[in-house]
């Protein structure tokens, strides 16, 4: 789930964020995420999140296979024993527990959108080395094994969390669930095959607090006016689903598919291989596009004979972001997809 079209959570909101993300499990100094005005310090942070986030890429890229710290640590050009510490500090975990935690964050979402799946395949699928590896680490993050979890009442407590933090700053009411089998919008999907895509991004932690994903929008915006690249096609993706991953571990981009760039600073690059996508097309507020992706999960995808493919869920904005304010949205819902 996307869902970063709120006025407060996304563009607007009362400006009372700083554009430096701040996470309270990590040591204030040590999480300069976005810029801040100090340039000393800012220059020295940038070039951090720009190498870490180059280490993250690979991992999320390369979940189904083993990953050392001298593989990753090479991608973010640190020494195993510096990038260790960099990206402890700055992620507030280490390598280890950052990607157990992806790929049992993986397994939650295959179990949820591909039940028929075996919980072996779902192992194997996400880099454990076996189904009792998997097993194992599941109930120690989890309380239960994997064959015993309540993976509905799971999902129920992390939406109502997610809800009542958009609510907040929303106003109540606003984002409700969508039963299954039920349509009243009307929505239809298409099939799309998209060639491979090369975006330039800016990496949000923690994307549901006022203000952080529009400072990140902004810049990017900035970046690609001077760059005569601004009329391209402007994405938005989750790398985590909020009904699945605790919101102050999620993750958002804001990216605009480019040619090619080099990365500098906080703007990266990330290569998407070709995929195809069921696409719902939509006209209106946040609601409806609550509604468009519970029905694309809970109504069509069981019954269309696809599963989630391993890629995050597109926003896929009609124009420039936000051109029509803040309260109306036209943009394309793209979930990709493969043969079950």
């Amino acid at each position: 789930m996307v869902l970063l079209g709120s006025k407060s959570a996304k563009w607007g909101g009362d400006n009372k964020w700083p554009t430096i993300i701040r996470c309270p499990r990590i040591a204030q100094a040590a999480c300069q995420i976005l810029r801040t005005h100090r340039t000393d310090e800012c220059a020295l942070s940038v070039d951090y999140i720009e190498r870490v986030n180059r280490a993250i890429d690979l991992v999320i890229g390369n979940l189904a296979r083993p990953l050392s710290l001298e593989e990753v640590s090479k991608a973010a050009d640190f020494s195993p024993f510096h990038f260790h510490r960099v990206f402890k500090a700055l992620l507030g975990e280490t390598l280890n527990q950052f990607v157990k935690r992806q790929r049992l964050e993986r397994a939650l979402y295959l179990m949820s959108h591909a039940p028929q799946r075996s919980l072996t395949d779902v192992a194997l699928d996400c880099g454990f080395s076996s189904s009792s590896d998997f097993s194992r680490s599941f109930k120690q993050r989890y309380g239960h094994p994997p064959s015993e979890f309540d993976i509905e009442t799971f999902r129920n407590g992390r939406r109502e969390e997610f809800e009542r933090a958009l609510s907040n700053h929303y106003g109540p009411g606003r984002i409700t669930s969508l039963p299954a089998g039920q349509n009243p919008d009307g929505f239809e999907v298409k099939l799309r095959n998209l060639p491979a895509r090369r975006v330039a991004y800016i990496r949000v932690f923690e994307p549901y607090r006022v203000g952080v994903a529009q400072a990140a929008c902004e810049r990017l915006v900035a970046w690609a006016i001077k760059r005569g690249l601004a009329d391209g096609q402007w994405l938005g993706y989750m790398w985590d689903e909020p009904e699945i991953v605790a919101l102050a571990d999620c993750r958002y981009d804001v990216a605009l598919v480019v040619d090619d760039i080099d990365p500098e600073g906080e703007i990266g690059r990330f290569d998407f291989p070709p995929m195809c996508v069921a696409e719902v097309v939509l006209s209106g507020d946040l609601a409806l596009e609550a509604r468009a992706i519970d029905w694309l999960y809970r109504t069509w995808l069981p019954r269309s004979g696809y599963v989630p493919d391993n890629q995050p869920a597109f926003e896929a904005w009609i124009g420039r972001p936000f051109a029509h304010g803040s309260e109306h949205f036209e943009l394309a819902c793209q979930l990709p997809i493969k043969p079950s």
